[in-house]
């Protein structure tokens, strides 16, 4: 199973929580939001959808 890593913008402050705390690197600040620039990096671990203060990180599973 691969992560799809899914950002509300409607959500996000662009506070880079995300970035801080993800192990791989997967996050990159553009026009003042979060955005996966490395998506393919992503591991799974949901540290960021944990660590998200305003919930607007979502990891999905989808079949390889």
């Amino acid at each position: 199973m691969k992560p799809k890593v899914a950002i509300n913008k409607e959500l996000c402050t662009g506070c880079m929580t995300c970035k801080e705390v993800c192990p791989m690197g997967v996050f990159e600040e553009e026009n003042n939001k979060s955005v996966a620039k490395h998506e393919s990096e992503c591991i799974g671990c949901r540290a960021c959808e944990a660590q998200c203060p305003e919930n607007a990180i979502e990891i999905k599973f989808e079949e390889s």
